[in-house]
């Protein structure tokens, strides 16, 4: 199965980070953000990757074009314009990288890219900006269960906010990340079949608009809840919350070793 990835957007909402480079190349314990998702995907069996590249895309190209260079020993040998790679540490990943566009919606992106992966029964799908300790290979295996077009994982975010734990006016504690109002939101990571791309129009499609809700509404979307760990990555302080766990040497969403 292949992965596809939606790394084209502005986010502007981490204009700190993304003035200068993409957000999925957002650095996370010096990785990008983008490359942590992959590893998520690549922990499952996993490695065969469609990104959909647009604001700033050929910085997510050079990045993978120079991989190899940048993850092994290295002869080289400037009289003979040659170098030799050593104990290489990449990834068993084959990437194709597809320009969708500046300005193209989330729909619009996923069909440019569905030939790369029209001639499968089902692929997965995630943004690139968002972690989690997911079970990849349960969740595909929930999605071949029930045999609809698509399945969306839902996720409980934390709150914005810690909360006081009272006992009248007396206050007991403090929950520094309580979740939030307990109800389910989309966290990304899909499963889909191909056919989905009747349901997206064009380039101005927004995946999460008209295709998602004409899915809910002919029966053809499910749920695979998640209660463990999930993330997205949208301002500042989130990067410097998976920065800090990351630091902490066990970040959740490490599932590879």
């Amino acid at each position: 199965m292949k992965a596809m990835i939606l790394a084209g957007g502005l986010g502007s909402r981490l204009s700190e980070e993304t003035s200068v480079r993409p957000k999925p190349m957002v650095e996370i314990g010096g990785h990008p953000i983008l490359w942590h998702i992959m590893k998520i995907y690549s922990s499952f069996g996993i490695n065969d990757f469609v990104i959909c590249l647009g604001y700033k895309g050929y910085l997510i190209k050079e990045y993978f074009s120079h991989y190899l260079l940048h993850t092994s020993d290295v002869t080289i040998d400037l009289k003979n314009n040659q170098i030799d790679f050593h104990a290489s540490r990449s990834e068993p990943w084959r990437v194709t990288l597809v320009d969708t566009g500046a300005e193209t919606e989330t729909g619009g992106r996923i069909k440019r890219a569905l030939p790369f992966v029209q001639d499968d029964d089902a692929f997965c799908l995630t943004y690139g900006d968002g972690v989690a300790d997911i079970d990849i290979a349960k969740l595909i295996s929930f999605h071949r269960s029930h045999g609809k077009l698509a399945t969306v994982t839902g996720v409980r975010p934390p709150g914005r906010f810690g909360s006081l734990e009272l006992e009248d006016s007396v206050v007991k504690g403090f929950n520094e990340k309580p979740l939030g109002d307990g109800g389910w939101i989309n966290g990304g990571f899909f499963v889909l079949d191909p056919r989905i791309a009747r349901l997206i129009a064009g380039d101005s499609t927004t995946w999460e608009r008209q295709p998602l809700e004409q899915l809910a509404q002919s029966g053809e979307l499910r749920v695979f809840r998640h209660e463990g760990f999930w993330r997205s990555m949208d301002t500042l302080r989130e990067r410097n919350l998976l920065e800090a766990l990351w630091k902490e040497n066990n970040p959740p969403w490490r599932m590879w070793t």
